[in-house]
């Protein structure tokens, strides 16, 4: 475990914190847990909080920023859903999908859920995602594949074989692979994902993302996560900070056929929203979704 992990996981949780949800979110979690009462909402989420951050103390699970949904703040999310309405057997791949949450909203909000798949490297995270959600694998038609995106029987990154014909998504859960997914994949959601890794690491990853996504134009990464500007080694473990334009360079180092368009920007948030967020204040205390703490890369990779 990284030292900043460590250190982490023996600050006890706040017993006394508590969970900001928007009124879209207040209504997501209603209508999937079947609990009308926001105190005993609340109860609820801090109890799968407790035994998420024993499985691993990542930082968004002590600041309950797991509880948010990020996906559908981003503007390129307009563009995921008509991909889902319009291109035949469109697939959403969402990585590091912690409980499922992002998941679960594209499929309310339109894309079929027999063609989005999620993966995390603890799938005791997706578990308590069911009883979070008060969902079984059976009633919850995604699907969740355990891997360390790292592990090439995860990826295989220089696969030359054409893609696989037939219900790959289950092919994926048979292999607990993603690979029978190259090529196949129109739209990758990662949020709060690549700062986890190293410089060295987060290109993989990006490799990664590369192999799996369809070659069909206006396919799609998106994402945010913590950035700077200027290209930041954060001197905790394994984490790296890009600027936008590291950023940028990273991705022609990935395509270098100019197949990728990037766009990215800094924000004081961690992602471009509409809806309202907690203060600075609010995060540097430790209340509330502490979604503020440093500056966040916003970015959009698409195929061209």
């Amino acid at each position: 475990m990284p030292a900043w992990y460590a250190t982490n996981a023996i600050q006890p949780l706040d017993p006394t914190a508590v969970v900001i949800l928007t009124d879209t979110e207040v209504s997501f979690y209603k209508q999937h847990t079947g609990i009308s009462d926001i105190s005993e909402l609340q109860a609820h989420i801090l109890a799968i909080q407790a035994r998420a951050f024993a499985v691993f103390p990542y930082p968004c699970i002590r600041r309950l920023s797991f509880a948010k949904l990020k996906i559908s703040r981003f503007e390129a999310y307009k563009e995921v859903l008509q991909l889902g309405r319009e291109r035949p057997g469109a697939i959403l791949l969402d990585l590091g999908c912690c409980f499922g949450n992002d998941a679960r909203k594209a499929v309310d909000d339109g894309f079929p859920a027999s063609q989005v798949v999620a993966t995390d490297l603890k799938q005791e995270f997706w578990e308590l995602g069911h009883e979070l959600f008060r969902s079984t694998s059976e009633s919850c038609p995604i699907r969740f594949v355990q891997g360390d995106i790292l592990d090439p029987s995860l990826v295989a990154v220089n696969l030359t074989s054409p893609p696989t014909s037939g219900d790959v998504l289950s092919a994926c859960t048979a292999q607990r692979s993603l690979a029978p997914l190259q090529r196949l994949v129109s739209a990758i959601h990662a949020s709060a994902f690549f700062h986890l890794f190293d410089e060295t690491d987060q290109e993989r990853i990006a490799r990664a993302c590369n192999t799996l996504l369809s070659h069909q134009p206006g396919s799609i990464i998106f994402g945010s996560h913590r950035g700077s500007d200027t290209p930041t080694d954060r001197g905790k473990g394994n984490s790296f900070a890009h600027s936008p334009e590291s950023w940028k360079d990273m991705w022609r180092k990935v395509a270098p056929d100019g197949s990728l368009q990037v766009d990215v920007w800094l924000s004081d948030q961690e992602t471009t929203v509409s809806d309202t967020l907690a203060t600075e204040e609010q995060a540097a205390d430790e209340r509330g979704i502490q979604l503020l703490l440093g500056r966040w890369l916003v970015w959009v990779v698409r195929r061209v």
